[in-house]
């Protein structure tokens, strides 16, 4: 049952203590359902050393100069764990040659199989038991030692400059400042696709992308938390920001997308394909994100003004980073409306946004522990959430102790 709300003055003191108490919980909920640092830095460890095997002087790609970076949500710091034990992570790869290869002399196929053919050879060289899988867009190499993941290697190279141009003037007119448009416009880059109409044919026609421009999208999100930042910073002892890599950064907004997505993963836990995708959640959230240095305001700022920014016409959902770009294409395509794509985003905006309104509404602590069970797949430890509350601890007396004869009745009689 909601809790029912009274039209009743309320304390400004008692609210900011009752916001103070929901902001501890929610972040008690991030750390139960986030990854640790370690499996970051393995995550790390394990590009780096594929990056280096591209790189090594036998190497086909090694005159092109190929330099590998991650995508997605670990280039972004906001990977939570998978809710079934023993699920893989997914941890995303460019593979882009700097130098040398162009796409006009050459055709998508031809760039694929060429970075193909290292993922085979670093297969066998790193005795990997489990064959690569040819994606539309990438390889994938299941990789699996003390953190199970599957790398997902696009092959890339860079973007014209008339392409980057374009782009950059499309970004500022979508608003973006100059700076960080020409620094964004500069990391775009062309990508296979076989679902390309001219996959395999030599054209200066290919898709774009630009994952490392869209994390530099979100960083200068992030960075709005200038005092967060500031307190973050004498935390881990760092001189700046830049000195971090961002999973260390821990800002509202990451949690916040964290939260989100785990909130998703849950809700459609039985029907996957009809969730919102990240992407979505991961840039309306940094879009609406106001460098709140609370984790409540800051949640509660992207699930209440998420239907304002969708636009009524395409692109509904705008890459930030190429604005002509729509991320939520897929809504109006047969597909999308078989599935009831948009139908199941709102549904799910709902959902959250309820939740959200019956925790901070709540200081029943059992009725926390267990909303969250719920709708977050993550456990709270209630001795806290009483604590926090101000219940006191409950004293556990020792039961009755009940004295038993050792002497065992007679199996027999007089």
């Amino acid at each position: 049952m909601e809790p029912i709300r009274h039209s009743i003055e309320v304390d400004p003191w008692e609210e900011l203590v009752s916001r103070t108490e929901t902001n501890r919980i929610l972040i008690q909920i991030v750390d139960s359902i986030e990854i640790s640092d370690s499996v970051y830095e393995t995550a790390e460890r394990r590009y780096q050393d594929f990056g280096s095997w591209l790189g090594r002087n036998e190497s086909l790609c090694a005159p092109y100069r190929p330099h590998i970076c991650p995508q997605g949500s670990f280039r972004l710091g906001t990977v939570i764990r998978p809710i079934h034990q023993g699920a893989e992570y997914d941890l995303d790869l460019g593979c882009n040659l700097e130098e040398g290869y162009l796409k006009g002399g050459d055709t998508q196929e031809a760039l694929k199989a060429l970075i193909g053919a290292e993922v085979e050879q670093y297969r066998i060289f790193r005795r990997i038991v489990e064959p690569k899988v040819e994606k539309h867009r990438c390889w994938r190499l299941p990789y699996t030692d003390e953190l199970k993941f599957h790398l997902d290697i696009v092959p890339c190279v860079p973007e014209s400059s008339d392409q980057r141009r374009i782009i950059r003037e499309s970004m500022m007119g979508a608003g973006l400042a100059k700076a960080l448009a020409e620094t964004i416009a500069e990391l775009t880059m062309s990508i296979t696709d076989d679902r390309h109409p001219r996959y395999r044919v030599v054209t200066q026609d290919w898709y774009v992308s630009s994952p490392e421009g869209y994390a530099r999208w979100f960083e200068s999100r992030m960075r709005l938390a200038s005092s967060f930042l500031e307190k973050r910073l004498l935390e881990v002892r760092a001189a700046k920001v830049d000195d971090l890599p961002a999973f260390r950064w821990k800002t509202p907004l990451q949690r916040c997308v964290q939260l989100l997505k785990r909130h998703r993963d849950v809700m459609f836990a039985d029907n996957l394909e009809l969730a919102p995708i990240s992407i979505i959640l991961t840039t309306l959230a940094a879009r609406l994100y106001n460098g709140e240095s609370d984790l409540t305001e800051a949640l509660r700022s992207c699930v209440d003004g998420m239907e304002q920014i969708i636009s009524r016409t395409a692109p509904r959902i705008p890459n930030p980073v190429n604005p002509r770009e729509d991320f939520a294409d897929k809504w109006n395509s047969a597909e999308g409306r078989r599935l009831r794509l948009e139908d199941n985003f709102h549904a799910w905006l709902s959902q959250v946004r309820a939740d959200l309104t019956a925790l901070e509404s709540s200081r029943d602590p059992d009725f926390w522990v267990e909303r969250v069970e719920k709708r977050f797949a993550a456990k709270l430890n209630v001795q806290e959430v009483r604590a926090l509350f101000g219940f006191p601890t409950p004293i556990v007396r020792p039961a009755k102790t009940h004295v038993v004869s050792s002497t065992p009745a007679r199996p027999w009689a007089r």
